[in-house]
Formats: structure tokens, C-alpha cells, sequence
């Protein structure tokens, strides 16, 4: 069976902003003032909740110390989980491309270093959970992305094989967990996300969901 790997955030929805409002009310908590902007830390969003911290304490205190992170990290995924779907969108034309791509043989999973719980509740309130035979989180196993073993258990869980099997992303991260497991990587194109991309010489970037399919089908001729 034809696979196809979906990172989630920064790939199927722009989560950046709910991520953010999670870090920032962490701060607010502490009686600091929120250091971190919707628009010009999206990228940061992208990297995970360690990430936003670490670049918030630096704003506000000129370092990052890790106890710090460490004990506000649970907080954060407690106030994403209270709202993660307040502003949360899935990109353009993802669930008709879905459905197309099913269509056409694929199956499809998720791979993501969003813990499992968060990433199911997400997809299940974006409406596409049912798309999916398999998803691994960032905990579902003791080894994550850029681990290969995430994605390759993913594919086995799938009911797929890695010769035929490809991983869509956004991030470095995603590029290398692909090398890695010698698995073809497509990377988004769009979003600011995208300006990365090209940089990172994946197999292939889309630069639309619209044109997503016909890529895929260039791309796997022969298979």
C-alpha cells in the first residue's frame, strides 16, 4: 500500500497562534509581560512549546535557564489543551486533498511531536481525525522526530511499507527524520514556513494543497 505521512503542525493547520496565546499566558501567570507575537514568532510556534519559552525568557530575562522551561512546560500544555482550537485553521483545500488522495490508493497517518493526546483532540476538532489509520505522537513512543523510528512505526501501523511511503512536513526536523529512514520528503512551500524550504532541498516542495495531488502523482510514476 501507497503511504503518505502528514506532520500537523505547519503542515495540515496553522496551529501557531493558539501555541502562542499557551506560552504567553505562561508568563502572565508569573506576573511578566507577554513577550512573544503572534506574527513575528510563528516560526518559533512551529518549533514546540520548549522552544517559545526558551525564546520568551530570553526577552524578559537575557537567558533561558532550563529548571525555568522545565517547570513552566506543563503549564503550557495545560493552556493549549484548554484552547487549541480557538484560533487553529487546517490549510487551504487539506480535506478535499485528503479525500482525493484516498481516492487514489493512499493511505494516510500522521506523524507529529505534538503529544499524542493534544494531536488526536486537534484533529478530531478540525474534522479530519477519520482520515487517518495511524498516528504517532510525541510520546507514544520513547524516541520521537527526528528519530526515524517515529515514522517508520508509523507506516507499520498504517499497514504500509517504506518503499512506498512518503513524508510530508514543514521543518528541518521533518527533512532529516525522512533521510534518516531513507523515506522521500516533501516539504510545504507556503506560509512562512515555506521560506525555509527551498533551503532545505527536500525531494519535492507544493506550494498549494490544489497542487499537492498531481505532484504526488509525478513523482511516484512506477510505483
Amino acid at each position: 500500500m501507497k503511504s503518505l505521512v502528514f506532520d500537523l503542525d505547519g503542515t495540515l493547520a496553522d496551529t501557531s497562534r493558539d501555541l502562542i496565546c499557551a506560552a504567553n499566558n505562561c508568563f502572565i501567570n508569573q506576573g511578566m509581560e507577554p513577550p512573544l507575537d503572534h506574527e513575528r514568532d510563528k516560526l518559533i510556534a512551529l518549533n514546540g512549546g520548549k522552544a517559545m519559552l526558551k525564546l520568551g525568557y530570553n526577552r524578559i530575562l537575557g537567558s533561558a535557564p532550563e529548571l525555568l522551561i522545565d517547570n513552566q512546560y506543563q503549564n503550557l500544555l495545560d493552556h493549549y489543551e484548554s484552547a487549541l482550537d480557538k484560533y487553529t485553521t487546517l490549510y487551504d483545500r487539506v480535506q478535499e486533498t485528503l479525500e482525493e488522495m484516498k481516492i487514489h490508493g493512499w493511505i494516510l497517518g500522521v506523524c507529529t511531536n505534538k503529544p499524542e493526546k493534544l494531536a488526536l483532540k486537534l484533529l478530531e476538532s478540525l474534522g479530519i481525525l477519520g482520515q487517518f489509520k495511524a498516528l504517532t505522537g510525541a510520546d507514544t513512543y520513547p524516541f520521537r522526530k527526528p528519530d526515524p523510528r517515529a515514522l517508520t512505526r508509523t507506516i507499520e501501523k498504517m499497514g504500509g511499507t517504506n518503499d512506498k511511503a512518503i513524508l510530508v512536513g514543514d521543518s528541518k526536523t521533518d527533512l532529516n527524520t525522512g533521510r534518516a529512514a531513507d523515506i522521500p520528503v516533501f516539504l510545504v512551500g507556503f506560509d512562512q514556513q515555506g521560506k525555509n524550504s527551498f533551503k532545505l532541498e527536500p525531494d519535492e516542495i507544493f506550494m498549494s494543497y490544489e497542487d499537492f495531488p498531481k505532484l504526488i502523482a509525478e513523482f511516484t510514476k512506477g510505483w
